[in-house]
């Protein structure tokens, strides 16, 4: 699948109301994965309170400065933080949308854990939604209900509300539906019933809500690390950056982010073949 050429900028949003699924860290991965096809990238730090991406990607720069290397880095935009007397402006956003929208071709958006105003314009604007999910029934709450005999979908959570509005919104205004993808974060190797379940009832769902569902990024300790540094899955890895050899595991996570890039209808860069894995590594 290729990138479309006629779309002049398009909007990616990174959205669930769950902290700790891993938006930040699928926001980034996406956003370097195209800077490094040429693309010119803008990006959205929803969050000025927890400033988790924009701290991602300063750690990113200050990392690169060290190793005297030019790594990628987007155009960013962290929105105001609110105060007492300037609470959560829904115009923030539009603001920061609009300074970014003229230069470049993707604006990719990491929204807060919580409802708001932003959060809701967020999705309004999104052409496309990824919303990570770990593989656990606390998380599925916010998209979908189950039965507690037989774990069959009862109906929607909270947060597919949220999507449908916003999906609602479009339509008025003659925009093409935004395409949802649920991105199915740390999942195990093991066979458990709980994957099993999970994986039925999110197929359900997805027929219910109209998303996709595309398995993610596995529980990996490689993903806690790159933060400090700010690094990706998808960089040229090597000793430098790492302070180790890269090990299969790193490999691994660069296919897991292609796979969602593809899935996304984004071409993903294909596996450099600098990285080499050590297969003696732990």
């Amino acid at each position: 699948m290729t990138i479309d050429e006629t779309v002049r900028t398009r909007v990616i949003v990174v959205g669930n109301e769950k902290g700790g699924s891993g938006k930040s860290t699928v926001a980034m991965n996406i956003a370097v994965a195209l800077l490094k096809q040429g693309q010119r990238v803008g990006t959205i730090d929803l969050d000025p309170r927890q400033r988790t991406f924009t701290t991602y990607i300063e750690n990113r720069r200050a990392w690169g400065g060290k190793l005297g290397r030019n790594f990628e880095i987007p155009d960013h935009i962290c929105v105001e933080k609110p105060t007492e007397d300037r609470p959560s402006r829904p115009e923030a956003l539009s603001d920061a949308v609009g300074a970014l929208f003229e230069r470049n071709e993707f604006i990719v958006i990491d929204s807060a854990g919580h409802d708001s105003d932003q959060m809701r314009l967020a999705l309004a604007m999104a052409d496309i939604l990824v919303t990570p999910l770990n593989d656990s029934f606390v998380d599925f709450d916010l998209l979908g209900r189950v039965d507690p005999a037989s774990f069959a979908v009862t109906g929607s959570g909270p947060y597919a509300d949220l999507v449908g509005e916003a999906r609602g919104q479009r339509r008025l205004l003659g925009q093409a539906e935004t395409d949802w993808i649920v991105l199915r974060n740390r999942l195990t190797a093991i066979r458990s019933r709980n994957k099993r379940l999970m994986g039925e009832g999110l197929e359900e769902l997805s027929r219910r809500l109209n998303f996709r569902c595309v398995d993610g990024l596995a529980e990996r300790v490689i993903f806690r690390e790159f933060y400090p540094r700010g690094l990706t899955a998808v960089d040229d890895l090597d000793k430098a950056m790492l302070g180790t050899r890269p090990t299969m595991s790193h490999l691994t996570a660069r296919i897991e982010v292609e796979n969602l890039l593809n899935a996304m209808g984004l071409a993903a860069p294909a596996a450099d073949e600098t990285v080499m894995p050590d297969r003696d590594a732990a």
